[in-house]
């Protein structure tokens, strides 16, 4: 395992992190609990030092938590990054809305309190807000309540996460210098953070986390024109109505340009992210110990070649499939 530096945060973390959305049995349909455990102690095994996790997550604080507990009793030191939801429950985070509405003070603190309390961890490495606009800066209480929590010794680091495929959104507070990290949306297809937000964030020193770098499951090299999900299930509204068959084409024609097998594909997409020099690491969901060793062998420090890096640029293919 290879580690970068969370901007210029001083904090090391794992090339590949762990997202953690996906054990926590809200969205995704088939999370079993042991299962779960037994990857995030594998990760840990693999040298996985970071792990990302919300109050949104239904189960995955407490689970996080409870690895995070037991590798600190062999020593080990595995950090750790939740979120805040929005008060008034809105993603992404809408024009005109005023920060008291969606981060007020006593919100964020009441959150965090209870996201210490399932996970029974003393701090947080790193506290996100779930949605963000730049409208929010030097407005409400949201900055003296996060610059009291860093004081008071609860958080480490303060960061948000970006609304989806909306980097724009955020880059006026990563050049304030009241961030430490973002989170944000980077994969073959969407390549926009390239654009305007990553050289900001290389500029100002903000780590850069980047999730669904496998477009949530798209880019796997797994989904058909006939693939479905099962009811209840985040990704069946996702890849609803005729976007499996898109989603096909796409990563046909990408295979087929790079002259690899589509079971190449997921390795391929995870080096594309980290071929980013912005980045400082990606958190694939990995709900099984198969996917942990196969996510956390791309952090090897094989880069992709140039004409692989060509190709891919020219697959970017900007949409929004959350909506």
């Amino acid at each position: 395992m290879r580690y970068r530096e969370l901007g210029r945060s001083g904090v090391q973390v794992s090339e590949v992190g762990y997202g953690a959305w996906g054990i926590g049995a809200s969205s995704w349909v088939g999370a079993r609990e042991e299962d779960s455990l037994a990857a995030l102690h594998r990760a840990v095994d693999l040298g996985v030092n970071f792990v990302d996790t919300a109050r949104g997550y239904g189960e995955s604080e407490r689970l996080v938590g409870r690895v995070v507990r037991e590798r600190a009793a062999n020593g080990e030191r595995v950090r750790v990054a939740t979120k805040v939801p929005p008060l008034n429950g809105q993603w992404p985070a809408r024009a005109g809305v005023d920060p008291a509405e969606t981060f007020p003070g006593a919100h964020i603190r009441q959150s965090l309190e209870t996201s210490l309390a399932v996970s029974g961890l003393e701090r947080f490495d790193l506290l996100q807000f779930h949605v963000w606009s730049d409208e929010w800066l030097g407005r409400g209480d949201w900055l003296e309540t996060v610059r009291e929590l860093k004081r008071e010794g609860l958080i480490g680091l303060f960061g948000v996460s970006i609304n989806d495929h909306e980097p724009h959104s955020a880059v006026e507070l990563v050049r304030s210098g009241e961030v430490d990290a973002v989170q944000v949306i980077f994969n073959v297809f969407d390549q926009s953070p390239l654009d305007e937000l990553f050289p900001a964030c290389e500029e100002h020193g903000v780590g850069v986390i980047v999730r669904v770098a496998l477009d949530e499951g798209g880019l796997t090299g797994r989904i058909t024109a006939d693939t479905t999900f099962p009811e209840g299930d985040f990704r069946r509204r996702y890849f609803r109505d005729d976007r499996p068959a898109q989603v096909a084409r796409r990563v046909a024609a990408i295979t087929a340009d790079l002259g690899i097998e589509p079971d190449r594909l997921a390795e391929t997409a995870l080096r594309f992210v980290l071929g980013a020099p912005a980045v400082s690491t990606v958190i694939p969901g990995m709900r099984t110990v198969r996917h942990v060793e196969r996510n956390a062998a791309v952090a090897d420090g094989v880069p992709l070649d140039e004409r692989q890096l060509k190709v891919l640029a020219g697959h970017r293919w900007e949409r929004n499939f959350y909506s």
